[in-house]
């Protein structure tokens, strides 16, 4: 089930979130080499991912991860690892990590910078991803594995866009063998079917000795993500902003009818 498009129409052009995007792409190309060097790709997971361990001393210098045939990541203690929280927030491990987390953005975001502004929305996306940043931490404070992608602060607009548009249709593609649909569904369906999921997934991670085994998903990520998307978007709304959104909405709904 991914998400295509919303019936959501902004009112200004989302330049923080063509600018995050294009600077996530950026980086996916010019560092990561876009997936086609597998060096590179392994260099950047991981000396600018973040290793939990490495930020809380609590995995021993030397310890390896094997990141590939003949790769691995070493637990250092290099400067560098203090700002992990932030560069890994603009790192991805494949092609599907990629274009899967820039689907959700594009889909959900720009409604959301629409109704903060851009600069508030840059700091919305960062505090949000440093947060669920915070969450992996807590959860597996020494785990030795390189964490990477958007998908954190990502989280945080989609707990933005269930409290400032719940009711708004998205369109859905949902693809099951051969049976393939493009349904419209309120968007706090969406959104909160993709939450319970996350939590579905997480709890074992509380359960077991080695949290870090979760399939090689951060989902305790996602759901900090999440949590502080929808606690703190009031503070960063801007509600003139929002007031002309919500106007503008209820003009296209009363033009176009039930």
């Amino acid at each position: 089930m991914f998400p295509l498009s919303d019936e959501n129409p902004t009112v200004r052009t989302p330049i923080a979130t063509y600018a995050l995007i294009g600077t996530i792409v950026a980086v996916w190309v010019l560092v990561q080499g876009a997936g086609l060097d597998q060096n590179a790709l392994a260099v950047s997971v991981c000396n600018l991912g973040m290793v939990p361990g490495e930020l809380t001393g609590q995995s021993p210098l030397g310890t390896a991860v094997p990141l590939g045939p003949g790769m691995a990541c070493v637990v250092d203690d290099w400067a560098i690892n203090t700002w992990t929280p932030v560069t890994s927030m603009f790192l991805h491990g494949g092609w599907g990590h990629l274009v899967g987390n820039l689907l959700f953005f594009w889909v959900f975001g720009n409604n959301v910078e629409d109704s903060m502004g851009r600069l508030r929305f840059l700091a919305f996306y960062l505090i949000c991803g440093l947060i669920a940043a915070g969450a992996h931490l807590a959860i597996d404070p020494a785990s030795p594995v390189p964490t990477v992608g958007a998908s954190g602060a990502i989280s945080g607009i989609l707990g933005a866009y269930l409290i400032l548009y719940p009711r708004v249709r998205v369109r859905m593609l949902f693809w099951f063998l051969l049976f393939i649909r493009v349904i419209a569904v309120p968007a706090w369906v969406v959104l909160l079917w993709w939450f319970i999921w996350q939590v579905v997934a997480g709890l074992p991670q509380l359960m077991t000795l080695r949290p870090e085994v979760s399939g090689g998903v951060a989902v305790w990520a996602h759901i900090g993500g999440f949590v502080a998307g929808v606690v703190l978007v009031k503070l960063f709304t801007n509600e003139e902003l929002h007031r002309r959104r919500l106007a503008m909405s209820e003009a296209r709904d009363a033009f176009l009818g039930p």
